[in-house]
């Protein structure tokens, strides 16, 4: 049996990277920064954004900037040619 990320791989969801970066509620001056994690379907992100929602909601630290990096892991394989054989007896 195919583990739960795999199957959502084979459903188009990839690896998607959040580089949050919030004011801290008692120093408003500081940034810190959270680094978010998890599969997610590209462009939209709707996990991301149930995530930002939930952060707005509950979380005193103000977002300040969030920055998003994301990688489909499974897609058509990579061929790369070949420019000499070298054969060892």
């Amino acid at each position: 049996m195919a583990s739960h990320e795999f199957a959502r791989q084979i459903e188009g969801y990839g690896l998607t990277t959040a580089d949050i970066l919030y004011r801290l509620p008692d120093h408003p001056s500081i940034l810190q920064e959270y680094v978010w994690q998890d599969y997610d379907l590209a462009p939209r992100f709707p996990e991301l954004k149930k995530f930002l929602a939930f952060w707005e909601a509950k979380l005193e630290g103000r977002l300040y900037r969030v920055t998003v990096a994301h990688k489909a892991l499974i897609g058509p394989a990579e061929i790369k040619t070949v420019d000499a054989e070298f054969r060892l007896h």
